[in-house]
């Protein structure tokens, strides 16, 4: 059989079943092979959309999702959402043609050294030079891309390696496992906390990657501490529970702060230093620190620990099982009815406010069903006011924070749970940046809800010019009619054109049976009665 053949069997044998990607001229040797393979090919629209479809394959599956590009130009298209699996911790592999080795010496036709870009923003690519080493090469960029912190990692096929013959077959899978930490590790952390006057738990997304959400709650049901989350790890601990307090890194003054301002011990659960520095939470670097993840913390001296490193979940059970004590924090439940009492925004007018959209868009959802939230000022509002009850059913980039990332997510998100429904929400700026994906939900007959803010500007960045420099610039743009972009796609668009026609607007969407655009017009002054709010609190005693 031919290289290519050989490559997916492999896939298949790394329990591949959807490639994402566009052909090339460099690549169709390694397509012949896929066509007779069990393995089903999504053509996208644009390469950064199919390494955005593989990101999120990666971080709903715990496997790695796989996209496919061309050399030079398709090559180069993929960095932005291969970057994006890098740091938000998303399994991929991708997979690039090239051209023949004997031209690499010199400079060819669409030729650019694919390894050396690749390099930053992978955790390991290689180039097949042979078909030789093709399951080797396979096995361990699988192995590397899920092995924690999960990542990308990156193939390279060239055109005439992809021809060669060869005999050789795929390697035996092995299971990746943690170790428990110590029990004398264990003992001495459990007195950390004892001692703790004012303990607070901050989870992130290593929680939910590791499917640890059961054992933390159970650790904050018997010990009684509060929790925040991070904005990927959001769901960790349900939005209703006695113990949640909000997501935390809006901004430096923030009620959270009130937490973290009076903990004398954080109990750090998957944090991530790609979503928030440790100086947020510890400036004076004066807090004790107990870091429980799958990898060591980072060297940071306002993240000094005592670690526990290995399987989050199993830690958490070993923790629970020894707790011999229960406090009720008193700060902890202050800062509770804080949070519950503090926003009293607008709700009424047009264009609609923030918060409006946010509730009626949870009004319409179960607590199963999934929202996905594009970049932007709006994710600011979902983080903070859209409650989750369960894991992975908010889905937020928040490590490289790349705008475009919802229409291909909310794609992906309908094919693994064709029975939920899937929300996405995006602004009017990252909407175009993957608007044309939207033909792929269509073509697949994947009825997601696309609900677009629309302020006709990049509004995150806007809020903080205005913020800092009192006014805004460079940040206005115009629309197409969304409405009609829709239905040229043949998807259903609505557009929202009063306060009280938004519950309904959202409820018939959800109903259809094919893909819908809601194009909703929304006022983000609220976003400056936010910050105002916001920098006025006055922290419980």
């Amino acid at each position: 059989m031919k290289a290519s053949e050989l490559l997916v069997r492999c896939l298949e044998n790394e329990g591949v079943t959807h490639i994402f990607g566009i052909p090339g001229e460099e690549n169709i040797d390694f397509l012949e092979a896929l066509s007779h393979s069990t393995i089903n090919f999504i053509p996208t629209r644009h390469e950064q959309g199919a390494a955005f479809m593989a990101n999120v394959w990666g971080r709903l599956k715990g496997r790695p999702g796989v996209c496919l590009a061309t050399l030079g130009p398709g090559a180069t298209n993929l960095i932005t959402g291969i970057a994006d699996a890098l740091l938000d911790r998303s399994p991929v592999v991708a997979i690039t043609g090239q051209i023949e080795q004997m031209k690499l010496h010199k400079e060819s036709h669409q030729y650019v050294d694919i390894i050396s870009i690749f390099k930053p923003i992978t955790k390991w690519n290689a180039r097949i030079e042979g078909a030789e080493v093709i399951p080797e090469v396979v096995r361990k960029a699988f192995r590397l891309a899920s092995v924690e912190k999960p990542g990308p990692t990156h193939i390279e096929l060239p055109e005439d390696v992809a021809q060669e013959e060869t005999t050789d077959k795929p390697l035996p899978l092995s299971e990746i496992t943690y170790p428990e930490p110590e029990p004398h590790l264990i003992d001495g952390a459990l007195k950390v906390i004892k001692e703790a006057k004012n303990p607070l738990i901050l989870a992130g997304g290593s929680v939910l990657r590791g499917g640890a959400s059961m054992a933390l709650r159970r650790f904050v049901e018997k010990t009684r501490i509060s929790v925040t989350t991070s904005f990927m790890g959001i769901g960790a601990v349900p939005a209703d529970s006695e113990f949640f307090l909000s997501a935390y890194g809006l901004q430096p003054k923030d009620y959270i702060s009130c937490g973290f301002d009076k903990a004398d011990l954080i109990i750090a659960i998957g944090y991530d230093p790609v979503e928030c520095s440790a100086k947020y939470f510890n400036p004076n670097k004066d807090k004790k620190i107990i870091h429980i993840d799958f990898t060591p913390a980072e060297v940071d001296t306002h993240y000094e620990a005592i670690e526990l490193v290995g399987d989050i979940a199993a830690t958490l059970m070993l923790l629970t099982e020894r707790v011999n004590f229960q406090k009720d924090y008193i700060y902890g439940t202050k800062l509770r009815e804080m949070i519950k009492t503090f926003f009293n925004f607008e709700l009424k007018g047009f264009p609609l406010k923030p918060l409006k959209i946010i509730k009626e868009i949870r009004a319409n959802l179960g607590r199963g069903d999934i929202l996905i939230s594009d970049v932007g000022a709006h994710k600011v509002w979902i983080a903070r006011f859209y409650p989750v009850y369960e894991p992975n059913t908010a889905i937020i980039s928040n490590g490289f924070s790349s705008m475009g990332f919802a229409i291909p997510a909310g794609i992906v998100a309908r094919m693994l749970y064709p029975e939920r429904k899937i929300m996405v929400v995006c602004g009017d700026g990252g909407f175009m940046m993957s608007a044309q994906e939207f033909e792929v939900a269509v073509r697949l007959n994947l009825p997601i809800v696309c609900l677009i803010f629309n302020d006709g500007a990049y509004g995150l960045i806007a809020w903080k010019q205005r913020v800092k420099f009192g006014r805004e610039f460079g940040c206005r743009f115009g629309n197409p009619d969304f409405v009609k972009f829709a239905e040229s796609l043949g998807a259903i668009g609505y557009r929202v054109e009063s306060e009280d026609e938004l519950g309904a607007v959202i409820k018939d969407a959800l109903s259809q049976d094919v893909p819908t655009v809601i194009d909703c017009p929304v006022d983000y002054s609220e976003n400056f009665k936010l910050t105002e709010a916001l920098s006025k609190i006055i922290c419980p005693t």
